[in-house]
C-alpha cells in the first residue's frame, strides 16, 4: 500500500468515527484495539495490512469493507441470528414450492379463492408493519404454498391476479428477512417477488420490488447498488405511460427517498438533500393516508427519511431540529421505531444519552420484535456503553433485555 493510500484510509475512518460521535478511545474498545494505534492509523502512519482487521473497522464503522480498500474482495461479516423466526422462512424459501404444486396440480384442481388469499396477504403486510416476526413466519408458512399451487391452477385473468399477491407475498417475506437482518435470503425473496410481478404483467409491483431490494442492499450496506437500483427504477417510472398516476408518483417517491438514503450513505450530502425536496414534492401530490404498493410514502415519511439522512451524514443538529416537525402518529409501527432509533443515533452523536435512550425504549415499545431483531441497535447500545460511564440504569436494563454486553466490562 501506499503511503497516500494509508492517509487516505485514515481520513475515512476518522470520518466514520466523528460521525457516529465516538472518541478515538471508545472506538478503539470497539475494536480491541488501543487508543495509540488508532490514532497513527487515522493519522496515516500505520498500515493496517491484514483483512480481518480492516473488516473489524469497517463493520464498527457500518460500511462495506470494500468502501475502506477498493482493491479488497466485499465481504459480509457474519451475524447472529436474534430472531427466532428466520431459520423456519430460510428453510420456507429454500423448499421446492413450484415443483410440488405442478406434482399436485397433476392429481387434484381445487378452485382458487382469490379473495381468501388476498385477505391473508394484507395480513402478512400488517404483520410485517408491526414487525411482529414470530406470527409471520407462521402465516406465510402456510400461505406460499397454497399461492405458488394457485399459480398454476388459476387460468387467464383469475392467473394474473394470483401471480399478483404472489409477488406482494414475497415483497413481504423479502421485507420480514431484511428486518432480520438476512439480506441475502431477502434478496431471494424479493427476486421471486419480481419475476412473479413479470408474470401478472404488472411494471408498477415490480417497481414496487426495486424498491424492497434497494431497502435490502442499505441494510446490507451496498449502498452503491442501493442506490443504482433504485435510481434507475424511480427514472424509468418518470418516463412512463400514465406518469401521473398517483400509485406511480408513490412509487416514484418511496424510491426517490430509498436514493436519499443511498447518498446519505455515500456521503453525498448535495444529491442526498436534493433527493428529499424531490420526494417533498412527490409527497404533495400524492397526500397523506396511503400506502401504496406498501411504502407508506407521504409527507410524514418524506420528513421521518429527513431525519435519516441527517444521520447517515453525521448531521446531527439537522436531524433533532427536523424530528420536532414529524408527526409519527400516521405510520406503522415499524416506520415509527425507525424514526425513534434514527433519533437515538443522532442523540448518540451529541452525546445526549438520556435522550438516546429514551428514543430507544420508544422504538421498542413501538415494535418490540423488530427493534431486538436488528444489529445496528445492539451496536448503538453497545456505543452508548461506553459512552456513558458509568451506564444508567436505563441503559443497563435496556442492554440486558438486548442481550448486549457492556464491552467495557471485559465480558
Amino acid at each position: 500500500m501506499s503511503s497516500d493510500y494509508e492517509r487516505a484510509l485514515g481520513r475515512k475512518i476518522a470520518s466514520g468515527r466523528k460521525r457516529r460521535g465516538l472518541s478515538q478511545k471508545e472506538f478503539a474498545a470497539l475494536l480491541g484495539r488501543s487508543e495509540a494505534w488508532l490514532s497513527q492509523v487515522e493519522r496515516g502512519v500505520r498500515r493496517i495490512d491484514r483483512m480481518t482487521v480492516l473488516e473489524k473497522v469497517a463493520d464498527v464503522m457500518g460500511v462495506p469493507v470494500a468502501e475502506l480498500a477498493a482493491e479488497a474482495p466485499l465481504m459480509e461479516s457474519p451475524t447472529e441470528d436474534p430472531a427466532s423466526g428466520a431459520d423456519r422462512l430460510r428453510l420456507l424459501l429454500s423448499t421446492p414450492h413450484v415443483l410440488k404444486a405442478l406434482v399436485r396440480q397433476a392429481r387434484d384442481g381445487a378452485p382458487v379463492d382469490v379473495t381468501a388469499l388476498g385477505g391473508e396477504v394484507e395480513r402478512a403486510w400488517e404483520l410485517v408493519h408491526r414487525g411482529v416476526h414470530a406470527e409471520l413466519t407462521e402465516l406465510l408458512e402456510a400461505l406460499v404454498p397454497r399461492l405458488e399451487s394457485a399459480a398454476r391452477v388459476a387460468t387467464g385473468a383469475e392467473q394474473s391476479d394470483v401471480f399478483r399477491l404472489l409477488a406482494d407475498t414475497y415483497q413481504a417475506f423479502g421485507a420480514a428477512l431484511a428486518n432480520m437482518a438476512e439480506p441475502e435470503a431477502a434478496w431471494v425473496a424479493i427476486d421471486r417477488a419480481v419475476t412473479a410481478a413479470e408474470r401478472a404483467g404488472d411494471p408498477l409491483l415490480m417497481a414496487a420490488g426495486a424498491f424492497r431490494l434497494s431497502v435490502v442492499f442499505l441494510g446490507a450496506r451496498r449502498f452503491a447498488q442501493a442506490a443504482d437500483v433504485s435510481g434507475s427504477a424511480a427514472e424509468a417510472l418518470a418516463h412512463g405511460e400514465g406518469a401521473e398516476q398517483t400509485e406511480r408518483l408513490a412509487l416514484r417517491g418511496a424510491l426517490t427517498l430509498q436514493r436519499a438514503l443511498a447518498a446519505a450513505r455515500l456521503n453525498l450530502a448535495d444529491d442526498a438533500y436534493a433527493f428529499l425536496r424531490t420526494a417533498r414534492d412527490l409527497a404533495e401530490q400524492v397526500g397523506e393516508g396511503r400506502n401504496d404498493y406498501n411504502t407508506e410514502f407521504g409527507p410524514a415519511n418524506v420528513s421521518v427519511h429527513e431525519v435519516s439522512v441527517a444521520v447517515g451524514l453525521g448531521d446531527a443538529g439537522v436531524a433533532l431540529r427536523a424530528a420536532k416537525r414529524v408527526d409519527v402518529s400516521v405510520l406503522s409501527e415499524e416506520r415509527q421505531a425507525r424514526f425513534h432509533i434514527d433519533l437515538a443515533k443522532a442523540h448518540a452523536q451529541r452525546r445526549q444519552m438520556d435522550d438516546a435512550v429514551s428514543a430507544l425504549l420508544r422504538a421498542q415499545g413501538s415494535a418490540p420484535q423488530l427493534v431486538r431483531s436488528m444489529p445496528s441497535v445492539r451496536q448503538l447500545v453497545a456505543d452508548l456503553l461506553l459512552m456513558d460511564r458509568p451506564p444508567s440504569e436505563a441503559l443497563l436494563r435496556l442492554a440486558e433485555e438486548l442481550g448486549v454486553d457492556d464491552p467495557a466490562s471485559g465480558n
